[in-house]
């Protein structure tokens, strides 16, 4: 167990050299057979419209032992959560910060025109998606309380890394926060995740939040719900911040709501789901 913890943190050292030291492995076991199967077709292919050509090799050595794809992890179950909420919502408009663009943007995409800011550049003519190129840690250029849905997943924990060519700014997730909370409207929603755990700083890959930073950041918004993805990539619908906040890696799913001045804040906090945490269905 020892020895897998040190390989397990010695891994990304590794791949940030571009060496991937389990991909490569595997296509070395995988040659033979792709060899043995080149070998076969050449034979069985002569005289047919595709034949084999030695120019034409294109070898890919690991498909054969992966599953057909992934329905588990963060990015799965997070682009689905907030995916499948936004349209019961059916807002008016939808703003997202960061968020992966082939995977959730594109779903929201298919229902409804999306607004995306991102530090990053998009060279894009997609029907519907709006960019914006710009540093999102403030937001400065969107008027507060003006958007009433909005989104950032898996996103902010990277602000103020400099992994993505922003500033280095130690406090650029909890600015990036505030700025997210400022500008949500009044009973406008914010669809929001962050890998949660063992609170520390991954440089410069990522944070880990524990539950209750991020709640005590949006303190001035309402929990409405909370799910999470384990360590495990399961999903646990409802659950309990709480419940979380020794996992290693997991990822929490916040949905919050920005109450009407006249109206009493009401926060579900670490009870958010009693009586589901990471054993429930």
């Amino acid at each position: 167990m020892k020895v897998r913890r040190v390989l397990k943190r010695l891994l990304p050292l590794v791949e940030a050299w571009g060496v991937d030291p389990v991909a490569l492995a595997s296509s070395v076991a995988g040659l033979p057979r792709f060899v043995a199967h080149a070998v076969r077709y050449r034979g069985r292919a002569r005289g047919t419209a595709f034949p084999f050509r030695v120019l034409s090799l294109r070898p890919v050595l690991r498909d054969f032992r992966q599953s057909a794809g992934s329905a588990s992890g963060h990015y799965f179950h997070q682009d689905l959560w907030a995916a499948r909420r936004i349209f019961r919502a059916q807002p008016a408009d939808h703003l997202d910060v960061g968020s992966r663009i082939d995977g959730f943007v594109a779903h929201l995409l298919v229902f409804m025109p999306v607004r995306v800011v991102d530090i990053r550049p998009l060279p894009s003519k997609v029907a519907g998606l709006t960019f914006v190129q710009a540093d999102a840690t403030d937001l400065a250029g969107i008027a507060t309380e003006s958007v009433r849905s909005i989104s950032s997943l898996h996103a902010v924990e990277h602000f103020g890394l400099g992994r993505y060519g922003d500033a280095l700014d130690p406090s650029a997730a909890f600015r990036a926060m505030g700025a997210l909370a400022r500008v949500l409207a009044p009973g406008g929603t914010l669809y929001f995740s962050v890998p949660i755990g063992r609170e520390r700083v991954e440089f410069n890959a990522h944070r880990v939040f524990s539950p209750q930073t991020v709640l005590d950041a949006f303190g001035a918004l309402e929990l409405a719900s909370f799910s999470a993805v384990d360590d495990a990539g399961a999903l646990h619908e409802p659950a309990r911040p709480a419940d979380y906040a020794d996992a290693d890696y997991a990822c929490g799913l916040f949905e919050f709501f920005k109450p009407f001045p006249d109206l009493p804040l009401r926060s579900l906090g670490s009870e958010a789901g009693a009586g589901a945490g990471p054993g429930a269905p």
